[in-house]
C-alpha cells in the first residue's frame, strides 16, 4: 500500500545511497561527459571529458547524481 510520500519527499538524498533501494548505475564515458558536476561522494567538481558513474534510485529519479568512479566504489556500504 503506498502512502503516496515519494522518496524525495521523506528527505532522503543521496548522501547514503543505500537506503534509496534498487538502484541504476551507469558508466559515462568521457567522450559523453559534456558538463560540469558535483560529486556528492567528495562535493568535488566532475570536469567536462572525465569519465564518471551516474547513480539513478529506480523509485526516485530526480536523486540522480553523477559521482567520480573512485568515490563511488570506495563509499560505505
Amino acid at each position: 500500500m503506498s502512502t503516496g510520500l515519494s522518496l524525495v519527499d521523506a528527505g532522503l538524498t543521496m548522501e547514503d545511497p543505500g537506503v534509496l533501494g534498487e538502484l541504476e548505475v551507469r558508466f559515462i564515458q568521457p567522450y559523453q561527459a559534456t558538463k560540469a558536476y558535483t560529486c556528492p561522494g567528495c562535493n568535488r567538481e566532475i570536469p567536462p571529458g572525465l569519465g564518471h558513474m551516474v547513480v539513478v534510485p529506480v523509485e526516485a529519479p530526480d536523486l540522480r547524481r553523477h559521482w567520480h568512479r573512485g568515490c563511488w566504489m570506495g563509499r560505505r556500504t
